[in-house]
């Protein structure tokens, strides 16, 4: 298929993309080789030693890992290592050496007993260099309490203790008033996810609301859609990739639920169910060299690449450098699927300054792209769901490419005063020939139209700010200022290939065909909608006691500029709105955390859709409301929270031929959340929701009181790990999804049934000839069942079927 004007665009990208590719190849592969003489060196001395390969967790569970490995006496004095964290232990060394390493910055040292048993004390000096250990570079320690803090992580290595709570800051999950939770790489790894829908399956108040070869990811928070667009990279909206958004360049996966126009300002496309930010990651104070091999059911194989390094005086510079490549044929009937991701991570950690820059490539080719169901406004009840392998509309193909560059940097004016500032830029290029099915019967009778859509999407984000700490008497503050502003431009072209032609199937027995050829077509695309969403807030955290009672108080004003361009009613559109929020948290003890919230969320006007008599009106920006209260408990190893929240949100119905805002949905709800570990080896993570998704206030009173469409009453992930004390390195998994009724549409008369998925998987870590190694293998949908599954905008799509995953990871 040739398209000359499009390739006469993206022709000069393409070339600097290969040769920043080979740029990237040359350097891992010289930075992978950097440390090999002294290793190898090392090791010709060391080769009776045994090697280790312990992952990074609590202090506790490091201990009686290597305890177990070793086979020594451990006593240990649970008073001393309480809510430490260890680093875990790589690499080969004797027993005392490989003792003291995993102690290193804890404050601790092991000694031996006369019995031959080991105990911990309290460290007389500083630990010196451990001379027993081979293939480590030395260690360096970090004075810096912000990048420790930043980097913790919760027992059981799943779950980081800090996130990012926009304009707030670094904070602990204990001190934010709001329900948040902070998926760590390790969880990513483990759960070989292949983009950010696989890990957001760990929680219970968050669903993938398309299909999962759609040529878009988009999910339901809190009953309420999150589009993939409104995924923010480094705390900064309109930078991450637009339509799919890889995860092997993310150190951690942060999820907040709820409106938050306060924090992050508003997204693109104004979700309000809740915030999801990418924090990209970063290079290690130890030498990272870790390549990978992958499969995935049918025939999908794949390769990945993470070095990292620190340079300079104090290790002050670093590169982290991220790739993935994947192609192969996947479970759905004739689907081929290609993917290739790059990505860049500098940084500069001095003692004031700290300055990041962020380069991300990705491509991604899927042929017989799915795409999800829309029901018929005839039918009268939902078909069972057929064949999860069979694949719909049965033809075309989406070809997605992204670029993204952000840099960002922070500066403690003083100790009590820090100034930061962003600046980043995207590119999105999508070329589809796909169909939305029209389900028409019972029967499982549809028909869809081929249209050919190229669509590109440049987008500018900018944010500065700054954050005081003083006091006032007894009080506290931490005072928060930020401006942010992100531009984004949208271009488009739809061309409809078979004119006046539908493609009728069915879903039990579809029919295939051949893409539609594009030969003779214009590909010209033309200004769709131009968007510039500006806003500056101002936010107050006071503390009391001691910094048991911490309250927030502050406001955003936002500004949305915004024309669409299809349709020749519109005019430019200029809004402006301000955003409150209001937020307490009360700590009787340390461990023990009650908060309490109120916040608001904004979101550009409605546009109305085609075919309403008034297609194209924009409607002015409109307020979400959330109240929520909850409890969080760190039992120590172990961490669980229960909130109650309701959101109250405006809604849109087409009534008498007229699209208007003229109703709200309102989702009141309870989430049970937990993880951690509940024994020595035995990890949890996930919980339960019990969402009322309702529809009020709608002229169209036969609406008032029906169920929200795609809002299920119980929605539970729970997963299990257990690691069996007689099979040193082994880890066995397990987890279940489940999602109750949905409707699919406002009348309530279409619905589809609960599901319920088991995952299962196994890894094994080990280490071959000084080499740690890692296997993993997960089944995902175990049982293989058929399912449907539902949008907040009653979009319907067929789940995957049991798929396969087998991965081999080694470090050099």
């Amino acid at each position: 298929m040739s398209h000359p004007v499009h390739a006469q665009a993206i022709l000069p990208a393409f070339r600097i993309n290969q040769l920043a590719g080979l740029l990237l190849l040359s350097g891992m592969i010289s930075m992978a080789y950097m440390p090999r003489a002294y290793a190898e060196a090392v090791q010709e001395s060391h080769a009776a030693l045994p090697a280790f390969n312990i992952a990074a967790g609590s202090m506790d569970q490091v201990l009686n890992a290597y305890a177990r490995q070793t086979g020594i006496l451990l006593v240990i004095d649970a008073s001393l290592t309480q809510g430490k964290q260890s680093r875990g232990l790589r690499g080969q060394y004797d027993v005392l050496p490989g003792l003291n390493a995993i102690l290193t910055g804890s404050g601790l040292q092991a000694v031996v007993q006369d019995n031959g048993s080991y105990k911990l004390q309290k460290a007389l000096q500083p630990l010196p260099a451990t001379a027993g250990a081979v293939d480590t570079l030395p260690e360096v320690a970090v004075s810096s309490a912000r990048v420790a803090e930043d980097h913790s992580i919760y027992a059981g290595a799943q779950v980081a203790r800090a996130g990012r709570a926009g304009m707030l800051g670094q904070r602990d999950f204990l001190d934010v008033p709001f329900n948040v939770t902070n998926y760590t790489a390790e969880t990513i790894a483990n759960q070989q996810a292949r983009s950010i829908v696989d890990v957001l399956q760990n929680d219970p108040s968050v669903r993938q609301t398309s299909a999962r070869t759609n040529i878009n990811e988009d999910f339901s928070i809190r009953g309420f859609t999150v589009a993939s667009q409104d995924i923010a990279l480094n705390g900064m909206y309109g930078l991450a990739p637009y339509y799919r958004v890889p995860v092997e360049m993310a150190e951690r996966v942060e999820v907040l639920k709820g409106p938050s126009a306060l924090l992050n300002g508003m997204p693109p496309s104004g979700n309000v169910g809740g915030s999801i930010n990418i924090v990209p990651k970063r290079a290690g104070d130890e030498a990272l060299s870790r390549f990978g091999v992958s499969y995935m059911r049918d025939s999908v194989y794949g390769g990945t690449a993470d070095l990292g390094r620190r340079f300079g005086e104090n290790n002050e510079f670093g590169v982290r450098l991220n790739g993935m490549y994947r192609k192969g044929d996947t479970a759905i009937d004739q689907q081929k699927l290609e993917e290739f991701m790059g990505s860049l991570a500098l940084d500069y950690r001095g003692e004031r300054l700290r300055v990041t820059a962020d380069f991300i490539n990705q491509q991604e080719t899927i042929n017989k792209v799915v795409r999800q169901f829309q029901a018929d406004t005839g039918l009268t009840k939902m078909p069972g769901a057929p064949d999860n392998q069979l694949n719909y509309p049965g033809y075309g193909h989406s070809q997605m490419k992204d670029r993204s560059m952000v840099l960002r940097g922070e500066y403690d004016v003083t100790d009590a005063m820090m100034v930061y500032a962003g600046v980043g830029r995207r590119t999105s290029l999508m070329d589809a020939v796909a169909g939305n099915p029209i389900l028409k019967s019972t029967s499982g009778n549809y028909n869809s139209t081929p249209i050919w859509q190229l669509f590109e999407v440049k987008s500018e984000s900018f944010e500065a700010g700054s954050r005081i700490k003083f006091d006032t008497g007894p009080i506290g503050h931490q005072v928060s200022v930020g401006a942010t502003k992100v531009i984004q431009n949208t271009d488009l072209s739809m061309v409809a290939l078979l004119p006046g032609v539908l493609v009728n199937s069915n879903i039990f027995s579809p029919v295939y065909i051949g893409i539609p050829s594009t030969s003779g077509f214009a590909d010209n695309k033309t200004k769709y909608t131009a968007m510039t969403l500006t806003s500056f807030a101002l936010a107050d955290t006071l503390s009391f006691l001691d910094e048991k009672v911490q309250v927030t108080l502050g406001a955003r004003q936002q500004r949305v500029e915004q024309q669409a361009y299809l349709f020749s009613t519109n005019s430019p559109y200029d809004k402006s709105a301000l955003t409150p929020v209001g937020g307490v948290v009360f700590k009787p003890q340390e461990n023990v955390s009650l908060y309490a919230n109120y916040i608001e969320g904004l979101s550009q006007g409605q546009q109305a859709p085609v075919g309403a008599s008034n297609a194209g009106q924009i409607f002015s920006p409109y307020k979400t409301k959330q109240r929520e209260a909850g409890i969080k408990v760190d039992w120590g190893k172990l961490a669980t929270s229960v909130s109650v929240f309701e959101i109250e949100k405006p809604s849109a119905i087409t009534s008498g031929g007229t699209y208007s805002v003229s109703g709200e949905q309102r989702n009141r709800g309870v989430e049970f959340n937990v993880f951690g570990e509940v024994a020595d080896g035995i990890r949890i993570l996930g919980g339960g929701a019990y969402t009322q998704g309702e529809l009020v206030k709608n002229a169209s009173r036969a609406l008032n009181g029906n169920t929200a469409v795609g809002v299920p009453d119980w929605q539970i992930s729970l997963g299990g790990e257990w690691d069996p004390v007689p099979v040193p390195g082994l880890t066995l998994t397990s987890r279940v999804i489940y999602t109750s009724k949905q409707y699919v549409d406002q009348a309530n008369n279409l619905s589809i049934p609960s599901i319920t998925r088991f995952d299962i998987g196994a890894r094994y870590k080990t280490v071959l000839n000084a080499t740690p190694v890692t296997l993993r293998a997960n089944i995902e949908n175990l049982f293989n069942r058929d399912y449907w599954n539902t949008s907040n905008e009653g979009y319907i799509y067929l789940g995957m079927p049991r798929t396969l995953l087998l991965s081999a990871t080694a470090d050099f």
